[in-house]
């Protein structure tokens, strides 16, 4: 590893610790929402907002040759808005209103809102919106890139493999999908509830280029990204191994977290386990 790499995922970790501190914080505060499933994202969303990756301009939110970012699985939209508030979408005192009657920070993503490039919640439809952004962006000629990320519950879905089918079909190269494979779903863990497995074999017969990483770590992730853009004639999907509530001990891989909020003593400990661990 370079110097220059190991700089920079060095300052990817100090960001996704300020991401999960603002994600948990602003979950107690609203005393609901979804940790579980928003901390295993942290390292994904990091990579491809601070890991030059994503390309974007907050400052112009609707820019036609922005890439866009679909969050298909919208309950994972705490770590978003941190991420979008950290780059100046807009201020990060907004974040303290989450689901808040008037606010814009919403428990599910909602288009509207500075950078949510669509509405999302309603699990299995957004793969089939990327498709269909994918599919504009080539029949007007533009090179801009599509990132939709999914969770390893929601591809239980049928309607994401006729996506998936879809893509292949098509060839879609500029489309990127990252399964945020923690696991462990609403009611359990996902091996018991509905078997996924082989799930890169499965993406593959599908017509897609397969890259499978430790979601956690920067370096894998990075380079998954990076191989993403040489590939030509296919979508590629990252399937990201995380671990649901990841960086608290009392959260990680525990279904239960999947839809309830700290409360403040748990907020205390979490925050310090945050500043105390070392992820990425």
């Amino acid at each position: 590893m370079t110097r220059e790499l190991e700089e920079k995922i060095t300052a990817l970790k100090k960001k996704a610790k300020e991401v999960r501190k603002d994600d948990l914080t602003m979950l107690a505060k609203a005393g609901s929402g979804h940790p579980g499933g928003s901390l295993s994202l942290v390292e994904i969303l990091v990579t491809l907002f601070y890991g030059e990756i994503l390309k974007h301009d907050p400052k112009n939110p609707e820019w036609a040759d922005r890439d866009r970012l679909v969050l298909s699985k919208g309950h994972g939209c705490p770590a978003l808005y941190v991420l979008l508030a950290h780059r100046g979408y807009f201020p990060r005192s907004l974040l303290w209103t989450l689901r808040q009657l008037g606010s814009p920070l919403q428990g599910h993503p909602h288009r509207g809102l500075a950078g949510i490039e669509t509405s999302s919640g309603s699990l299995g439809q957004g793969l089939s919106i990327a498709n269909g952004m994918a599919l504009a962006a080539r029949l007007d000629q533009k090179s801009h890139r599509i990132y939709c990320v999914t969770g390893d519950g929601e591809i239980q879905e049928g309607q994401i493999w006729e996506a998936a089918m879809t893509a292949g079909h098509y060839k879609l190269d500029h489309l990127c999908a990252i399964v945020d494979a923690n696991g462990i779903q609403q009611n359990g863990p996902v091996a018991q509830i509905k078997n996924l497995e082989p799930l890169p074999e499965k993406w593959r017969s599908f017509g897609w280029h397969t890259i499978e990483v430790n979601g956690h770590k920067f370096s894998e992730l990075l380079s998954a990204f990076q191989e993403a853009l040489s590939v030509k004639e296919k979508p590629t999907v990252v399937i990201a191994r995380t671990v649901k509530g990841k960086g608290v001990s009392f959260m990680e891989g525990r279904s239960e977290w999947h839809g309830k909020a700290p409360n403040a003593e748990q907020l205390e400990q979490a925050l310090k386990e945050i500043e105390a661990g070392d992820i990425g």
